[in-house]
């Protein structure tokens, strides 16, 4: 059985519903189909050849998260996957148009809009558009030492927490597992975060309660069918 570690999980709203899984240590990917419920049988495949202009930092990929509309071209539906990566020492941002397909720009972190973080790059090892009630604006972020981060975008603020706060205090019995994570964001339902454990198990946390819906639970292919494939 194939083991998964050292890999990074996006997910992509453009079209169909999908999550990719980077795998660095071989420069693959995969692609899971959310509305299928599968990987297809021609992944995982190299990722040189796709991916733009940002094909030679795939193996760099701390984490990513995808946003639409989210601040500028409201009237548009625009879908881009940020991938946050190193250049040599630097910390970077690739905004990736989902829509085209295209890399849309490169940018060093303290030069963007994700600013904030930066003191914290090394630690990062998931981020998501936490996406609440009144709060359009919300991410978080999960740390590698037990904390996770709260960034407002819009009133441009930053808070470090611990786990066992009242809020991902679930997640806190895995806080030295915790290797990406990935959100479904379900039209007609309350977005899930998968959060993918050592020891090829996952977490299911449901983003709008707040709270944890399922696992651990083991990674097979009932679940998720094709990313075990070698």
């Amino acid at each position: 059985m194939t083991e998964l570690k050292n890999f990074v999980a996006v997910d992509w709203r453009s079209g169909p519903d999908r999550i990719y899984f980077f795998f660095k240590d071989t420069d693959t990917y995969s692609r899971f189909d959310i509305g299928d419920n599968i990987v297809p049988g021609n992944y995982p495949t190299k990722t040189a050849g796709h991916w733009d202009s940002f094909s030679p930092f795939t193996q760099h990929l701390r984490f990513g998260l995808t946003t639409t509309s989210f601040g500028w071209n409201v009237d548009s539906d625009e879908d881009i996957a940020w991938f946050f990566f190193y250049q040599g020492t630097t910390p970077m941002v690739c905004k990736y148009d989902q829509d085209t397909d295209k890399v849309a720009a490169f940018h060093k972190v303290a030069d963007s809009i994700w600013k904030p973080i930066l003191p914290y790059f090394d630690k990062i090892i998931a981020g998501t558009w936490f996406q609440l009630t009144g709060h359009p604006f919300l991410f978080r972020f999960i740390l590698n030492d037990g904390h996770y981060l709260s960034f407002n975008y819009k009133a441009k603020t930053l808070t470090r927490k611990p786990f066992g706060d009242y809020q991902l205090g679930a997640l806190k019995p895995y806080k030295d597992r915790i290797i990406t994570a990935a959100q479904n964001d379900r039209t007609f339902a309350d977005s899930y975060w998968y959060i993918f454990l050592t020891h090829n198990q996952y977490l299911t946390y449901n983003i709008q309660s707040d709270r944890l819906v399922s696992g651990p639970q083991t990674i097979n292919e009932g679940n998720w069918p094709g990313l075990l494939r070698g």
